[in-house]
């Protein structure tokens, strides 16, 4: 059993996502109402080795469930891939009281965490990222505002799209995975999607389904492209060549980090951070909180970790079947 808790931090790392203020504000007021201390650790695991932490209070959080982004920031820290900064990361929490530690972040985020838990930190790992890559659960933070603003703008270039009667690639994020892809190809209705766990790069395929729309009276053509095959530019010329038809490549790019969240997200990410304080008061560490079937789970982090995921079959074929 881990040591009792009595003051915990909580920091984002890696990518921001839309609903981590959400989370952070659960961890402060669910943990200061169950009698804890609470410390807010600005900019990853990086301001933590620069002991940038700070004493958060119920009204540290006030104002903030409906904002994009982290009131804590973020940054990539290459440094605490090393072992002597995760030790002097694990003595700088011993020295300023804290003894659970909340990492809200991808599968990066989660490494590094359990690095802090081997070395006696009580760590509880929440999946913030819009890509929805983590295995062991349904929902990451984030995922949800990301892909409605993706679908928004997406709906937005298929105006002018239809107008122009061109062909528009359009690229979403996802790093290696194509889960903002999928989900927009099949709302947005588009012809073709491209994810990097399906793609085989048979262009000429993509290429031979436009002449074939355009001979049938098709206007327009859109293509949803993940950033994981990524490309759309030189695609585009290279299409725009064989076809005829004027293609252009739209990268959507940040703005998908960004918004304010949706309430799926503020709701999963409200619930998420409240789990993750209970989970320290109970003793827990090296746990990551997930969601499965609308149901909160919480996993080891090396089991979650060794996890692998992939884009659902029937999802796929869906998409392909309502496409043109």
């Amino acid at each position: 059993m881990s040591k009792e808790v009595k003051t915990i931090g909580v920091l984002t790392s890696g990518g921001d996502a839309p609903g981590m203020n959400a989370a952070i504000r659960a961890v402060v007021r669910t943990g200061i109402k169950k009698g804890l201390s609470v410390k807010g650790i600005y900019r990853g695991y990086a301001g933590l080795l620069q002991e940038e932490i700070s004493d958060m209070d119920v009204h540290s959080v006030s104002d903030i469930i409906q904002r994009g982004g982290t009131i804590l920031y973020t940054a990539r820290c290459e440094e605490f891939k090393k072992p002597e900064y995760q030790q002097k990361a694990a003595d700088i929490c011993r020295k300023h009281g804290i003894d659970g530690l909340v990492v809200i972040g991808g599968d990066g985020s989660f490494t590094g965490a359990c690095k802090l838990a081997n070395l006696g930190i009580n760590t509880i790992g929440l999946p913030g990222t819009i890509d929805l890559d983590i295995a062991c659960t349904d929902y990451t933070i984030g995922f949800d505002t990301a892909v409605n603003t993706a679908m928004q703008a997406i709906d937005k270039v298929r105006d002018t799209s239809t107008s122009h009667e061109r062909c528009s690639i359009i690229e979403v994020m996802g790093r290696h995975a194509g889960y903002i892809a999928l989900w927009c190809g099949i709302a947005n209705g588009a012809e073709d999607i491209l994810l990097p766990e399906r793609y085989d790069g048979d262009e000429q395929a993509l290429i031979n389904r436009i002449i074939e729309n355009r001979k049938n009276g098709m206007k327009h053509h859109i293509i949803i492209n993940a950033e994981g095959v990524g490309h759309s530019t030189s695609m585009a010329k290279r299409i725009e060549a064989a076809t005829g038809v004027e293609t252009r490549a739209t990268v959507l790019g940040h703005m998908q980090r960004g918004g304010s969240p949706t309430a799926i997200d503020r709701m999963y990410a409200s619930i998420m951070g409240a789990r993750a304080v209970d989970l320290l008061i109970e003793g827990a560490s090296n746990r990551v909180v997930g969601m499965k079937g609308g149901k909160l789970v919480d996993y080891d982090i090396n089991e979650a970790l060794a996890m692998k995921k992939d884009i659902d079959e029937y999802e796929f074929n869906v998409s392909k079947w309502l496409a043109r």
